[in-house]
């Protein structure tokens, strides 16, 4: 997901039980009040539904109870309205700065150097084709609007994909051959 699209995600748009999510909506960080927090997503490609891991799905569950504790805690004070799955202990938007500051003190925890939130979506593109996924399956997850931008983006990245093509391409010239 975009970072929009992740900061407006709301627990309505989650399917727990399906292990989808649906991308209708970005969250646009410098709207002047709630009623034009939401927008479009960026094309109308991005609206999709994207399947989700069962780490994923566990993950969500933990962070509903965690959620609750806080509705419980913040009682009447607590934005219910805006549903949010990314949001601030009182369940307000969370700022971009929040975002991008929580992922660089992941990052420095763990020892990896300083890189921008969007690295994530990146970083998961490569992993999808290194596993073997199909371009089109990756364009449609990313919510791209055409084929010729994930492949541009994301075809010349790995060396494992690399070497793996390579790979298929010999057997393939071997079984030819033989």
């Amino acid at each position: 997901m975009r970072k929009g699209e992740a900061a407006a995600l709301t627990w309505d748009y989650i399917d727990l039980k399906a292990g989808t999510i649906n991308i209708f909506k970005t969250l646009d960080f410098s709207a002047e009040d709630e009623a034009t927090l939401f927008g479009d997503t960026k094309t109308f490609n991005s609206q999709r539904t994207i399947k989700i891991s069962q780490s994923i799905i566990s993950d969500l569950k933990q962070h509903i109870k965690y959620q609750n504790k806080n509705k419980l805690a913040w009682k009447g004070s607590y934005k219910h309205k805006l549903n949010l799955v990314l949001c601030r202990d009182d369940g307000n938007f969370m700022p971009k700065s929040s975002l991008f500051n929580s992922f660089s003190r992941i990052l420095k925890r763990i020892g990896l150097p300083p890189m921008p939130i969007h690295s994530l979506r990146h970083t998961h593109a490569v992993l999808l084709l290194e596993a073997g996924n199909d371009m089109k399956y990756v364009q449609e997850r990313l919510g791209h609007g055409s084929i010729t931008i994930t492949s541009d983006v994301y075809s010349h990245i790995s060396k494992k994909i690399e070497e793996s093509s390579m790979e298929k391409y010999e057997a393939h010239m071997r079984s030819i051959l033989e």
